[in-house]
């Protein structure tokens, strides 16, 4: 049987996935990008194989992406994370669909119609607010662990509006809001709020609400307050992490 691959190389995480001719995954595996990319790919490259008991020589065609894309040198192609984040959640959820996807350092809304064709996109790169490293500066600030912030949003009973978006006058803001003697889940809702404030200002929606990334696949409740905000249903792609490499992987099928 032959295989494919695709590999998202992030800002903050790589992430490698495995599918079969029926674009079912058969490995997956994910670590930090660290500092030498394609030390990483590399890394991740006999993870899969490890774990799926698969020979390098069965993986047909690989494609990156990403923000260290040029880094895996020997993959077969690359192609932008706007495409392959919309590829795989097109696969998921077949029709006209705008994907939303937060990542640690940009957020992205991309618009697919029925046909899975891209119609449009926004790209937010200018500041960190609206991303993943705002969530963590807060939680930072907080002297929390990322992994707590979910659960202490959902605990919330008043939400604390933080008026910055900038994520260096939101760390100052968040101290303000602790003198004051704000409770600390409130506020962690309030920076929930501030991240989907951001992204709605960004574009509009078109067709079903999926999300991606490892900030939702991390914070469901994100994608609950997006769908208010949007006054729609906000999906959470499967394996919404590894969206990007299983859309590339996809990619990599589709042009064997």
């Amino acid at each position: 049987m032959k295989y494919f691959g695709g590999i998202d190389i992030g800002s903050s995480t790589a992430k490698f996935t495995v599918i079969d001719t029926s674009g079912r995954m058969v490995a997956k595996a994910m670590k930090r990008s660290g500092v030498d990319y394609g030390k990483t790919a590399q890394e991740l490259l006999s993870t899969v194989c490890a774990s799926a008991a698969i020979d390098r020589c069965a993986i047909a065609r690989i494609i990156s992406t990403g923000y260290g894309r040029g880094n895996v040198t020997w993959s077969n192609a690359s192609m932008t994370e706007i495409a392959c984040h919309g590829k795989g959640a097109f696969f998921h959820f077949p029709g006209p669909i705008t994907v939303i996807d937060i990542g640690a350092q940009d957020s992205k809304v991309i618009h697919l119609d029925k046909a899975g064709k891209r119609t449009g996109f926004k790209m937010n790169r200018k500041c960190a607010a609206g991303t993943g490293a705002f969530l963590e500066e807060v939680a930072h600030k907080l002297a929390l662990d990322v992994s707590e912030l979910d659960a202490l949003a959902r605990r919330s009973t008043k939400e604390v509006t933080l008026g910055s978006f900038c994520t260096v006058f939101a760390a100052t803001e968040v101290i303000e809001k602790i003198r004051a003697g704000a409770a600390v889940e409130d506020i962690v809702r309030g920076a929930f709020g501030s991240v989907t404030k951001r992204i709605v200002e960004m574009d509009s929606l078109t067709g079903k609400l999926v999300t991606t990334g490892g900030v939702v696949a991390h914070n469901p409740f994100l994608a609950r307050l997006l769908g208010q905000a949007f006054s729609t249903e906000a999906f959470i792609a499967p394996d919404a992490q590894y969206i990007g490499a299983f859309g590339a992987a996809l990619f990599a099928q589709e042009t064997a």
